[in-house]
C-alpha cells in the first residue's frame, strides 16, 4: 500500500547502498532521518537489516527530525539546536568508537579472512 512505501526507505537509496556493497563491510553506520510523526524512524528500522546483510555495525542512537517543516529558520539553522546537537554528539561518539575499533580489527585481521 502507499502507506507502507512512505514508511520505508526510497528505492534509489537502496540502489545506492547496493551499488557500493563491498565498501560497507566492517564499517560503522549511523542514521539521520526526518519525516512525519515517526521522524523517519520506520525507514531507519527497515534499513538496519539491509546494513546487517552488508556486514556493517549500526549504532543504536539516531538523529531524527520529527515534523521538521517549520523547525528550521531561513538560514537552515535548527530552532532547537541544543536537542539536535545532543543527539548528534551521542551518535557521533558511538560512530567514532566503532570506527576506531573496526579500523584496528581490519588492520590486524582483514575482514572475511
Amino acid at each position: 500500500s502507499e502507506m507502507c512505501i512512505r514508511d520505508s526507505y526510497p528505492a534509489p537509496l537502496k540502489n545506492l547502498i547496493d551499488w557500493h556493497r563491498d565498501e560497507w563491510q566492517a564499517k560503522p553506520v549511523g542514521f539521520v532521518s526526518y519525516g512525519g510523526l515517526s521522524g523517519g524512524l520506520r525507514a531507519v528500522e527497515h534499513l538496519r537489516p539491509v546494513f546487517a546483510e552488508l556486514h556493517t555495525v549500526t549504532v543504536r542512537d539516531t538523529i531524527s527530525f520529527h515534523m521538521p517543516w517549520g523547525q528550521f529558520d531561513e538560514d537552515g539553522t535548527h530552532k532547537d539546536g541544543a536537542a539536535a546537537s545532543a543527539a548528534a554528539k551521542t551518535m557521533l561518539d558511538q560512530l567514532g568508537w566503532w570506527a576506531r575499533a573496526l579500523t584496528t580489527a581490519r588492520q590486524t585481521h582483514p575482514y572475511g579472512s
